[in-house]
């Protein structure tokens, strides 16, 4: 029972060696989460690094421990082989006498408490290790050497063919991850609701909210407020502090809410019109295969509503809430009187939303650094 608590405390996914190796490293990655899934961002944490021969429960030739920071996406980052050595020297491990396995154990708060572990089979770094002793060990000719075993390398031919192939497979998979690791919404529950009139398929609340709208004026409905293109980097908190810095990339690297009074006022310089078109978009906030609408398909819906109003806005199928909007100086205005969503369309150096208030709605163009509500549609 004590072990099942342990291990429901923190959630800790491990991602593998993402980095380039090094003759004496293994880069090494994990997100940490909370027991609600939550991530754990900007916190020291304390991990235990351990190698072990033959099996998960070998005898352990090296040990080591790190206290790497978490980044504000809660991953953590580190090189096995640079921690400080609790045992054995990781120089010395012989690669070639494996099969290795990685031990990892997790103290999200930051000290030797560890109650999360796991442990997975080292594959593709120790060949690559030992291709590195091998070429240190070997002064010969490899021309004319064969390919005996390259699934199971004991050569020192195989060794550096097999190391060679794999680094090339893990940077294609870097390569291939960078498409799809911005921010997105983990937070928000997925329920589809579907328009019949128009036929499209949307989540049934608002990024960031806790639950579908039960009136226009339903505060638990009003979720985040984004800036136009920005991923879901925890900016979009109505709480979240700001700066007067604008970013020069697509991903600040902070959850700062970037003011912007000058113009062309985004929190991007100089500005990107290509960061919420599609599912692929370059920072897509919303879940896995939904995304921002259309400026046209987010007019559709308006046109559809019994009536051009907040009170059309809520009687349609999506129940749009009366979210309010963020403003130039970082402040929140017209929560429970205005409804302003965004669209994934540039209109010049603003970008398309669509405005409800009263008895009027309608779209329009606005500037970027606005913190504005997201309603994602089903791709």
């Amino acid at each position: 029972m004590e072990r099942k608590l342990l291990l429901s405390a923190v959630a800790v996914i491990f991602l593998g060696s993402l980095f380039a190796q090094a003759p004496h490293g293994i880069g090494h990655q994990m997100v940490i989460r909370d027991a609600e899934g939550k991530l754990i961002t900007g916190s020291t944490i304390g991990i235990s690094v351990s190698i072990l021969q033959g099996t998960a429960e070998g005898n352990v030739v090296y040990s080591e421990t790190h206290e790497p920071m978490s980044n504000i996406n809660g991953l953590v980052s580190y090189v096995i082989g640079q921690g400080t050595a609790v045992e054995g020297v990781f120089a010395d491990i012989d690669w070639s006498d494996g099969p290795y396995f990685l031990k990892t154990e997790v103290d999200p708060a930051g000290g030797t408490s560890y109650s999360i572990e796991g442990t997975v089979q080292l594959q593709s770094v120790p060949y690559a290790l030992h291709a590195q002793t091998s070429a240190d060990a070997f002064d010969g000719d490899m021309q004319g050497e064969r390919i005996v075993n390259l699934a199971d390398p004991v050569g020192d031919q195989d060794a550096a063919t097999k190391a060679y192939v794999d680094l090339l497979k893990e940077r294609l998979a870097v390569l291939e991850g960078v498409v799809f690791t911005w921010p997105r919404d983990t937070e928000t529950q997925v329920v589809d609701v579907t328009n019949p009139t128009t036929g499209k398929t949307w989540m049934d609340r608002n990024l960031g909210a806790s639950r579908a709208a039960i009136s226009s004026t339903d505060a638990e409905a009003y979720g985040d407020l984004y800036q136009w293109g920005r991923a879901a980097d925890g900016h979009q908190k109505r709480t979240s502090e700001t700066t007067s810095t604008l970013s020069s990339s697509d991903t600040p690297g902070h959850d700062n809410f970037i003011l912007a009074p000058d113009s062309p006022n985004d929190w991007r310089s100089p500005q990107n019109d290509n960061l919420w078109q599609g599912v692929n978009g370059v920072n897509n906030p919303c879940p896995p295969g939904y995304r921002l609408p259309t400026s046209a398909e987010l007019d559709a819906e308006r046109a559809s509503w019994y009536s051009n109003s907040s009170s059309g806005a809520f009687a349609s199928p999506l129940k749009l809430p009366l979210g309010g909007f963020r403003g130039g100086n970082g402040s929140l205005y017209l929560a429970g009187w205005n409804g302003l969503y965004w669209s994934g369309t540039v209109d010049g150096i603003n970008s398309r939303y669509l405005i409800f208030l009263g008895g009027n709605a309608y779209m329009d163009g606005d500037v970027r650094f606005a913190g504005i509500s997201v309603r994602c549609l089903k791709d």
